[in-house]
């Protein structure tokens, strides 16, 4: 809860990725209210028992939230779903506004641009939506997230049994993966942190 708080407050996208990692979490501790005390609350020496009761009734919380939206076994919540909505909508916004380009954004995603029909096809032929329903946002987002799950299970398996042809086939597409998509989130997780801030008019210089 408090490395989410904070998360939320200084960059919106580490924020988004960080909820979606503790979605999956929870589904991997069965949702069981024991298995997620034990695991992702009592470690925290740092916390008093009333803390720590705050902590697992906020994971709870985001039980029932999953349970509620009838995402027990896979998808995410509807509020990061939102924030990644409202994202696209600013970056489509800073591609048109003068802002985008006194704050560089179009010199960063001008290099993600040809990439992008790729990776929303790749994406939909994973899930239930065609490449036309993805957004850029959504794409981006579902590239990093893929690549969080990649590595983790890569340095899983590394751990076991060393590293192998398909391990470092796997690591290549990580690198060209966030060799282009990794600056254009952070970039616009940045502008939109200072236009949040009121250190930054999205709507400078517009007629």
């Amino acid at each position: 809860m408090l490395t989410a708080k904070q998360k939320r407050k200084e960059n919106i996208a580490e924020y988004i990725l960080y909820l979606w990692q503790l979605e999956d979490m929870l589904r991997a501790l069965e949702f069981s209210p024991e298995k997620i005390y034990a695991t992702l609350v009592e470690p925290h020496a740092e916390l008093d028992q009333e803390q720590k009761q705050t902590l697992f009734f906020w994971y709870m919380d985001m039980v029932n939230l999953l349970k509620t939206e009838g995402k027990e076994q896979a998808g995410h919540l509807e509020h990061t779903l939102h924030l990644i909505a409202d994202l696209n909508d600013l970056h489509q916004h800073l591609l048109r506004a003068p802002v985008g380009r006194e704050q560089g954004y179009d010199r960063v995603f001008a290099a993600l641009a040809p990439e992008l029909p790729k990776l929303k096809a790749a994406i939909a032929g994973d899930s239930e939506m065609t490449a036309a329903e993805i957004s850029d946002m959504e794409a981006c987002f579902r590239a990093l997230y893929s690549v969080m799950l990649c590595r983790l299970k890569g340095a899983a398996k590394n751990d076991a049994k060393g590293t192998d042809k398909k391990a470092e086939a796997a690591e290549r597409y990580v690198q060209d993966v966030l060799a282009v998509v990794s600056p254009v989130v952070a970039r616009l997780a940045a502008i939109h942190r200072a236009a949040e801030r009121g250190e930054i008019d999205l709507y400078k210089d517009m007629a």
